[in-house]
């Protein structure tokens, strides 16, 4: 499986991840994600590995609690998060990922302002 690499705006966080070279994208329009333009790509916990800039990181959590959406202290991008639709991966925001190693089979629009009533439908398809 190919190796895609990735990061943050200014470079302080840096990670890599095993991933096939085609991947699902997921569209939410939830206001987290609206209002900063997240793309995700789902990946197994154990296949991402940060390689520099834990420290760099700040946690935001809101609603639940249960996301931990990760900003570069820096630049203020949000380069990865833990999804509370799925708490065994990461989801990587796909326009964080180098180009050149990546590309999109698919695109899933999930309508994230109603979370709780099209949660089930999403992880049937990721």
């Amino acid at each position: 499986m190919p190796r895609h690499k990735g990061g943050c705006h200014c470079g302080a966080v840096r990670f890599e991840f095993d991933a096939p070279a085609e991947v699902d994208v997921t569209e939410c329009n939830c206001s987290m994600c609206d209002m900063t333009g997240y793309e995700h790509v789902f990946v197994p916990q154990q296949d991402l590995r940060l390689l520099s800039g834990r420290d760099a990181l700040t946690e935001y959590r809101f609603n639940t609690g249960q996301a931990v959406h990760m900003f570069c202290k820096a630049c203020g991008i949000k380069p990865l998060y833990r999804p509370r639709s799925h708490p065994e991966a990461w989801s990587v925001n796909l326009r964080c990922v180098e180009t050149g190693t990546l590309t999109v089979s698919k695109r899933i629009a999930f309508d994230g302002r109603d979370w709780e009533g099209n949660i089930a439908a999403l992880k049937e398809q990721t």
